[in-house]
């Protein structure tokens, strides 16, 4: 295969996997607080849940700056298999189903279509790093004598394993595609959807790709169809 048809097909899967590394990096903290006040309810029944800034700051008075930073290496792991597979493999087939059209663009429907089985796909390589991720970000709020005191990512997935088998890697792995199909939908179909909408309005011919301004608001329209779709 030519070099340059290999950095072609390489090149969504490690940009896109590396830009939803560094997105994961910089929102774990609010990940992690969103974590806690679901779990938060459910461990404390009547009770009033305490605020996203209350749940950081408690953290970080009690335990330091680092703890906000918990299960991180888990969420970095998550996104360089999850978030390569899903934004890498939804490119690859959009591109096919074009190839098949013609080279023409694509209508909504396979774009989603795309959308579907990439987050699906993705979904199944990637929740054994989701389970590790919860329970490395939950585990200090169990009662002392019932916490498991993982020391990292690694040595979460292997202990669940070994204590409680593979199936309990793959736990909730249902849901879980139903969530990445409508995650992959709302954020990466209709951010392609968006873009051409964006570019006919702008008068962006997309040449040699998109302008700065019509990614910028497909961004921002892909951003809240990703949220309320998921």
């Amino acid at each position: 295969m030519p070099e340059n048809k290999a950095a072609k097909i390489a090149e969504p899967f490690v940009c896109g996997g590396t830009a939803a590394t560094m997105a994961s990096i910089a929102i774990h903290p609010m990940d992690l607080a969103k974590v806690r006040m679901q779990l938060f309810g459910q461990l404390n029944p009547g009770k009033p849940v305490p605020g996203f800034s209350t749940i950081l700051t408690n953290m970080v008075k009690s335990d330091g700056i680092t703890s906000i930073y918990k299960g991180v290496d888990a969420a970095i792991g998550r996104q360089l298999v999850y978030g390569t597979a899903r934004i890498g493999l939804h490119r690859a087939i959009s591109d096919e189903f074009k190839k098949r059209n013609d080279g023409k663009p694509i209508n909504f429907g396979m774009k989603t279509l795309s959308g579907m089985l990439s987050g699906s796909i993705a979904v199944c390589i990637g929740t054994p790093f989701d389970i590790a991720l919860v329970r490395l970000q939950s585990d200090s709020m169990a009662p002392a004598a019932e916490r498991k005191n993982y020391k990292n990512v690694m040595d979460a997935l292997t202990r669940t394993v070994k204590e409680e088998g593979l199936a309990a890697l793959y736990k909730g792995l249902a849901p879980n595609i139903l969530r990445g199909m409508s995650m992959n939908v709302g954020q990466l179909a209709c951010y392609d959807q968006a873009k051409e909408m964006v570019a006919k309005l702008l008068n962006d011919p997309m040449t040699n790709g998109p302008a700065f301004t019509t990614q910028i608001g497909a961004s921002l329209v892909a951003g809240f169809t990703a949220g309320t779709f998921s």
